[in-house]
């Protein structure tokens, strides 16, 4: 079994930086679009369903453009702050989100995987919402939920999290152990962070 590790290809954060401060705007947010969106566009899908995930993932480019100017690199990395401005618009669909699981649960079925959608990912992503997985979920507080996806999911470190929700690191921990523990009676005393087949496959 392989330990969880972050994705193959991570971008440059500095580079991310240098994009999005490069004078000619549009260039520049079309070259982190292109670096960020596909990633970004699975999470979404995977949290609200494909139906809202193109509308999701494009607001949160166009939030990111007209607040390109805030953006302070000694305080955090590009691709943190693209998610926690994705979080915020996840945040308005959080009904829809819990039934997206109880849907999981009775089915077993990944409408990302379903739909065709990312077939790169679909070895990993086929088996990434089981029944079990996605009832623990949907019984989680938005704040627990946020915490474990972007760690299981996005394989974010404690402080990237911290940057994206713009809460402190200590706030984290105690969220994912919150988190961690009620998935794990779910799993079978599984750490759904600590091993990626086992989160994969509930």
């Amino acid at each position: 079994m392989r330990a969880l590790s972050r994705p193959e290809g991570r971008r440059d954060p500095a580079e991310d930086a240098a994009l999005l401060q490069d004078r000619d705007a549009s260039r520049g947010f079309a070259a982190l679009y292109d670096r960020h969106a596909p990633d970004l566009h699975r999470y979404v899908a995977r949290r609200l369903g494909l139906g809202l995930a193109d509308d999701v993932v494009a607001e949160t480019f166009l939030v990111a453009y007209h607040r390109r100017q805030r953006f302070d690199p000694a305080r955090g990395e590009v691709r943190p702050w693209l998610y926690g401005i994705a979080g915020n618009l996840i945040s308005q669909h959080r009904r829809l989100e819990v039934t997206q699981y109880r849907a999981l649960a009775r089915t077993s079925v990944d409408p990302v995987v379903a739909d065709g959608h990312d077939s790169t990912d679909d070895r990993v992503a086929a088996t990434a919402v089981t029944r079990q997985l996605a009832a623990a979920l949907a019984h989680l507080s938005k704040g627990d939920r946020d915490v474990l996806l972007l760690i299981a999911w996005e394989c974010f470190s404690y402080e990237e999290v911290a940057q994206a929700l713009e809460i402190p690191v200590g706030t984290v921990r105690s969220r994912l152990h919150r988190a961690r523990k009620k998935v794990q009676k779910v799993l079978g005393g599984v750490d759904p962070t600590a091993v990626r087949e086992e989160f994969a496959d509930g």
